[in-house]
């Protein structure tokens, strides 16, 4: 007897949607509003002590270090082998993180292992 595929329900799949489009949100946001904006880099490279300079100089961090890629393929290899619906919320959010923030080589591998994940057998329930 066949095992079934690791399928987020439907309301899972919603919680799914909503985990991606707001990492999206926040990705394209920081890097349209701070990064690429010559205004708000000058200034936070200046010294300016605000939510969003802190947010810029973690994000440049993060960037220089491939964080946001190597998170998403960690979190997306571990949930190719034990398929769980928050390490795939998780890999989701941190691949669109890694795609807008120009992390894409390891993010891209990550969404593709995403996307392979869902072919593997759900896990048994104990």
């Amino acid at each position: 007897m066949r095992r079934a595929l690791f399928l987020p329900s439907a309301r899972q799949t919603n919680w799914l949607l909503i985990v991606g489009f707001l990492a999206l949100g926040e990705a394209l946001y920081l890097r349209y509003m701070a990064i690429e904006n010559g205004n708000v880099a000058l200034a936070c490279q200046a010294g300016l002590k605000t939510w969003l300079c802190g947010t810029f100089r973690l994000s440049i961090l993060l960037f220089n270090h491939y964080v946001f890629g190597g998170a998403a393929l960690a979190a997306a290899l571990l949930n190719l082998c034990r398929p769980s619906l928050v390490l795939f919320g998780f890999a989701l959010a941190a691949a669109a993180f890694g795609i807008v923030l120009h992390n894409t080589d390891l993010a891209a591998l990550a969404a593709g292992i995403l996307i392979l994940s869902l072919a593997r057998p759900a896990p048994a329930p104990e």
